[in-house]
């Protein structure tokens, strides 16, 4: 499974941002977004914004990470 604020993170510094461009924008306070990077879980609406701010669908993302998670559940149960 992805950790969300880990990824958040590349995602921010692919961009060229840093955690204090992301508390300007989403807004909130720096040590938030540092909060954010530490977070396995994010809440629907602040991963909307996340998402619109840096320009990237992180709900694809971790769609296509439960997929694999399926899969591969499929395939031990297969396996049975």
């Amino acid at each position: 499974m992805i950790h969300i604020g880990q990824h958040i993170r590349e995602v921010l510094e692919e961009r060229g941002h840093n955690a204090s461009w992301l508390a300007d924008m989403i807004p909130c306070e720096r040590s938030n977004v540092y909060n954010i990077f530490k977070r396995g879980s994010v809440g629907i609406g602040l991963l909307m914004r996340i998402s619109e701010v840096l320009g990237h669908d992180f709900f694809a993302d971790l769609s296509a990470a439960l997929s694999c998670q399926l899969e591969e559940g499929d395939e031990l149960d297969n396996q049975k």
